[in-house]
């Protein structure tokens, strides 16, 4: 996982920072925030600090499952996935790029699955996202 961009573990991200520093991308977090409000509520989030070499990483999660990490970067944002294998055969199925598809193909496996990190820039990358998300729900 890469290390977010909110590296003190004495200073927990709050929202007028993660704004400054997403900057045009806030717009991206805001989108995908409120389709999964819209869509799965309810959703919550919770700051995480697991170390030094992760920052602070946000976990987004639908009832008590955990969806996604949101990593904060300077002008952009991760998300990180872990699929297990009905999802990865369901995202294998699926109309995502095919350097999504092969990445997770290649991904190391683990007892909780294989990992999925995406960077979120534009609004195509979003809709990845979001369509990874319906993956990791229904699957």
């Amino acid at each position: 996982m890469s290390t977010s961009i909110f590296d003190d573990k004495a200073s927990k991200p709050d929202e007028d920072e993660l704004r400054k520093v997403l900057a045009a991308s806030a717009e991206y977090w805001g989108a995908l925030k409120t389709f999964l409000e819209d869509k799965y509520a309810p959703i919550t989030t919770e700051w995480k600090f697991y170390g030094k070499k992760s920052g602070w990483l946000l976990k987004v999660l639908r009832r008590k499952r955990n969806l996604f990490f949101f990593i904060p970067q300077d002008g952009y944002f991760q998300i990180t996935f872990v699929f297990g294998d009905r999802a990865v055969e369901a995202v294998e199925k699926s109309d995502l790029p095919e350097n999504l598809k092969s990445t997770l193909r290649n991904a190391k496996k683990y007892m909780e699955g294989r990992g999925l990190q995406l960077e979120v820039r534009c609004a195509a990358d979003l809709e990845h996202v979001k369509k990874l998300v319906e993956i990791k729900i229904k699957n």
